[in-house]
């Protein structure tokens, strides 16, 4: 009977130096996975105030972006309104100068053609040769605004 006795010790003693060697292991990891949970409990609650903060952000980004879109949409309107002002204005300095154009012909044509005399008075042709310089000098100043027009556009 010692025999047996003595094999089933050491049978014993065989089996529990794995169990004491993996028992030792899970001890090791259970520890850490508690360190662990420390770390991840402290992980929670940083995602939490996170959330929470995020949250609570929303309804102010949203006012914001509301009070910054309807500031946009003032100046765009705005815009709008400058651009057909200037379309209108662009339209009107081309007439002018589509009329100063012409008048400028006009006056070189009438400068290329002899005067003819008329039974007027002579007093009228004095008011005729005064009327004829100022439509030189004007001319001359319709040439300008014509040019300055032109290099506007």
């Amino acid at each position: 009977m010692d025999n047996i006795d003595l094999f089933i010790n050491l049978l014993v003693i065989i089996l529990l130096i794995p169990a004491i060697i993996y028992v030792y292991k899970l001890d090791k990891n259970l520890t850490l996975m508690r360190q662990n949970q420390n770390a991840l409990l402290k992980l929670i609650e940083a995602l939490n105030d996170a959330t929470y903060k995020a949250e609570n952000s929303i309804p102010k980004l949203k006012s914001v972006t509301e009070s910054s879109s309807n500031d946009l949409k003032e100046v765009v309107d705005n815009a709008k309104e400058l651009k057909d002002d200037l379309l209108f204005i662009n339209e009107r300095a081309d007439n002018l100068a589509d009329r100063l154009e012409d008048a400028i012909k006009t006056g070189r044509q009438m400068k290329d053609t002899p005067h003819i005399v008329s039974s007027k008075p002579s007093n009228v042709t004095a008011e005729n040769d005064t009327a004829s310089a100022d439509d030189l000098s004007r001319s001359e100043a319709e040439l300008e605004l014509l040019k300055a027009l032109r290099a506007i556009k």
